[in-house]
């Protein structure tokens, strides 16, 4: 009988799951404004409560944070908008260079007796292609941002809302006399990660922007957003931010300018991602490669483009929740990276 009440629970549960995901999806051009608005209201606050302690108003801190990030926006959108036009219209050429490219490596290898079929390589594997990945999806985005301002509008609502949050939840939650403490560390975890992660992805943007105009690469403000926004996604993502970069050196300029992209790239992210990263935010935040690699997928189909970019922003938000709860712990223990097992004492 237990067992039978078990089963049945559990099928309730995946059945309200995925009625919630399908109507997540069906609902994604309101879903994802939205969620946009939640990220930037959290990335401001650190702003607005750093401008409080100078004695600055609230309302006047949120105007000028506002003001800051509507300016940010519009400059980036601006410049980039223009590059992705004028590279867009550049591609054609792009692509049939990158085949010759490709076609003189599958003739350097058969020299060496390492015999290719150009054609049907070709036919499954169009290098060209692998250059507008990104830029698809940052043009994917930049859809979403179409809404800037219903964005910026939710985003004021939620940073004067945002005192009273911790309020509500605990209310919401039965614990009027904040006796819960776990409440208040997952939101303060979600906001430190945010900050921390948007910290580190700018600079890691701002650096990848400096080494592509010192070595001559066209379009290097748009790589450099691309790698800001792509810096959200550990491993996976600094790897899709450098192919574009790495092979326009390659067509522009020669093998060794690309080779020297790449290593730029590689130094970068290691830098950032396993020396500045860990030092801010801890180990505590880990999450699997694989894990890392299926949320791409799921949110990438869940929400689209922005999904995608936010996929482990977002899954960190559910593990970090899992963690904060006795019953989820186990699961947001398999989300994470490597752990090892406590050593028997009996063991020499």
């Amino acid at each position: 009988m237990a067992s039978s009440t078990g089963a049945s629970k559990s099928l309730l549960v995946t059945a309200s799951l995925v009625i919630v995901l399908a109507g997540i999806k069906i609902a994604s051009p309101l879903v994802v404004p939205f969620i946009l608005s939640v990220f930037i209201a959290i990335i401001c606050s650190p702003l607005i409560n750093a401008l409080g302690r100078y004695r600055i108003p609230k309302g006047v801190a949120i105007v000028l944070v506002i003001m800051l990030v509507f300016s940010l926006i519009l400059s980036l959108a601006g410049l980039v908008g223009q590059s992705i036009n004028d590279f867009s219209e550049q591609l054609p050429r792009y692509e049939e260079q990158l085949k010759g490219e490709f076609v003189w490596l599958v003739n350097l290898l058969a020299k060496y007796n390492i015999f290719l079929d150009k054609e049907q390589i070709m036919s499954m594997f169009n290098p060209g292609k692998l250059i507008n990945v990104a830029t698809n999806m940052l043009a994917g985005f930049g859809a979403v941002m179409a809404n800037l301002f219903l964005i910026i509008v939710t985003v004021v609502f939620m940073l004067f809302e945002g005192p009273s949050i911790n309020n509500k939840v605990h209310l919401a939650l039965d614990d009027p006399d904040m006796k819960i403490a776990q409440i208040d560390r997952f939101l303060e975890s979600i906001n430190s990660y945010l900050a921390i992660k948007t910290l580190v992805s700018l600079a890691t943007g701002a650096l990848v922007t400096l080494m592509l105009w010192v070595v001559g690469i066209d379009y290097f403000i748009l790589w450099g957003v691309v790698a800001f926004m792509l810096n959200y996604i550990p491993n996976i993502g600094s790897i899709i931010a450098a192919v574009p970069a790495v092979l326009l050196a390659l067509i522009t300029h020669n093998p060794l300018t690309a080779a020297l992209v790449g290593g730029g790239y590689l130094l970068i992210n290691t830098v950032m991602g396993n020396v500045v990263e860990p030092r801010f935010m801890g180990r505590g935040l880990g999450l699997s490669a694989l894990v890392v690699f299926l949320s791409l997928i799921f949110w990438g189909w869940l929400l689209g483009s922005v999904g995608m970019l936010l996929s482990v922003p977002l899954t960190m938000v559910v593990k970090i929740a899992l963690e904060e709860s006795e019953e989820g712990r186990w699961l947001a223990t398999l989300l994470g990276g490597d752990v090892e097992l406590p050593k028997d004492e009996n063991e020499a």
